[in-house]
């Protein structure tokens, strides 16, 4: 029986900007390596889940459990793949990730790479192995092959304050779907490390989003602060990380820890 795929970021994002009452998507970390968790983030009414590879412990298997988790609701999966390698995109596309971030892209030459990593060929190098992948749902997407480019999305990060430099560069290269902006990583490579919220690292990040807007493309950025989120939503970002499973989770420990453990209590103790 033929199956249908679900939509990529970038189809959602296309819709999103034509409908009625546009709005940014917003989107939350996955990172515990849990599809148990990752099906609980995709079932709390956000637009979007990211797994993460890069800064979590997240292998290939964790990878598709999640991936299976989430299908079950109308959410859109994001894969952060760990570095922009041939063999680990492939691998990850032919799990089923039809939309894959790629981080630490600083150059135009860079996301031309990956490009040719999510394309069949002639257009790209992807390995073909669509009968035996649960990309192509072991070959029961009809055509999947000769609609393979429909099927997935490519993200690229910019990180660098060289990223920021070639930002329009990057953006204006055919295959890149979107850009999105980490100011965590910025704000090191800018010699403020640890200070996201740095006007330089701000104004960094706004000269990215006018380049890539500019160049036609979707921006997105990660914003875990409401009111940082809220401001970088009114100059012009479609797509926006607002939060992530161990941070929720940290944070919300630490608020119970605070209301029930008294005094200094609440530090860990031997044996805990």
């Amino acid at each position: 029986m033929p199956l249908r795929l679900t939509p990529t970021l970038r189809d959602v994002l296309a819709a999103q900007r034509a409908s009625s009452s546009p709005r940014a998507l917003a989107g939350i970390w996955a990172c515990t390596g849990s599809p148990l968790v990752a099906e609980i983030c995709a079932g709390s009414g956000l637009d979007w889940v990211l797994i993460d590879m890069e800064h979590s412990p997240n292998g290939l298997a964790d990878v598709l459990a999640q991936l299976q988790a989430v299908a079950a609701y109308p959410v859109t999966s994001v894969v952060r793949v760990p570095i922009g390698d041939t063999v680990t995109i492939k691998q990850v596309l032919d799990l089923g990730a039809q939309t894959v971030l790629v981080p630490m892209v600083s150059s135009a030459a860079q996301a031309a790479e990956l490009v040719a990593d999510v394309r069949y060929p002639p257009r790209g190098r992807r390995g073909v192995g669509s009968a035996l992948a649960r990309s192509a749902r072991w070959n029961r997407v009809d055509d999947y092959l000769a609609d393979a480019d429909r099927h997935v999305s490519l993200l690229v990060q910019i990180e660098t304050a060289e990223g920021v430099a070639a930002a329009a560069e990057i953006a204006a290269v055919d295959g890149v779907d979107g850009v999105f902006v980490g100011p965590s990583d910025l704000a090191a490579s800018m010699g403020v490390l640890g200070q996201q919220t740095h006007p330089d690292v701000v104004a960094a990040v706004h000269r990215a989003f006018d380049a890539v807007r500019a160049a036609g493309k979707p921006v997105g950025v990660n914003a875990f602060d409401p009111a940082v989120a809220d401001a970088y939503i009114a100059t012009g970002a479609s797509f926006v990380l607002v939060g992530a499973d161990v941070t929720l989770l940290a944070r919300g420990s630490e608020a119970l820890a605070a209301r029930f453990v008294p005094g200094d209590d609440a530090a860990p103790r031997a044996g805990y």
